[in-house]
């Protein structure tokens, strides 16, 4: 078979990739993934993270190298060895990262990686479940919803580091 592209890894950067790319139907694009299905129970659910991570048949089991600022130790670095990548592992979270990050690699001279440059393309791929703000999206590929379980120590903790900001 032929096709004008061929994406490597279907995580959550390889799916979507390959979906903008074909959705027009100009282009023929193959997705290739090294795990299997996505059919492991624990993947479906929030605490299969327990369950998913560790386990050859869904994670590929690495490990950073030995650091001397943790006292030589090396530290298991999960990565999704199935459909969805680790995004099928990492207990249904969707994190951002930070802006501070964002606007570092900017001031480091990556040009276009501010958070202003990358918050359209978060907001794109967002379907935000609650009512939308100028920082979410809300027609995108990508239900995401606040937590659902809250804990007052949780919330009073948030509150503190706001205030210390």
């Amino acid at each position: 078979m032929e096709f004008d592209f061929i994406v490597i890894g279907a995580g959550s950067a390889g799916c979507p990739l390959a979906n903008r790319l074909s959705e027009n139907g100009n282009y023929k694009v193959a997705l290739i993934e090294a795990g299997g299905k996505d059919t492991n129970p624990w993947i479906h659910v929030p605490v299969g993270y327990f369950k998913t991570m560790g386990n050859p048949k869904t994670d590929w089991c690495y490990k950073t190298e030995s650091d001397p600022a943790i006292n030589g130790r090396s530290i298991p670095w999960p990565h999704g060895k199935v459909l969805g990548g680790s995004s099928s592992i990492n207990g249904l979270l969707y994190v951002r990262g930070q802006a501070e990050d964002f606007d570092h690699w900017r001031q480091m001279g990556n040009a276009g990686w501010g958070w202003e440059d990358v918050l359209p393309y978060f907001k794109k791929s967002e379907n935000w479940e609650e009512k939308t703000g100028e920082d979410r999206g809300e027609n995108g590929p990508l239900n995401v919803s606040p937590t659902r379980l809250k804990r007052d120590i949780v919330d009073a903790w948030i509150t503190v580091l706001d205030a210390i900001g």
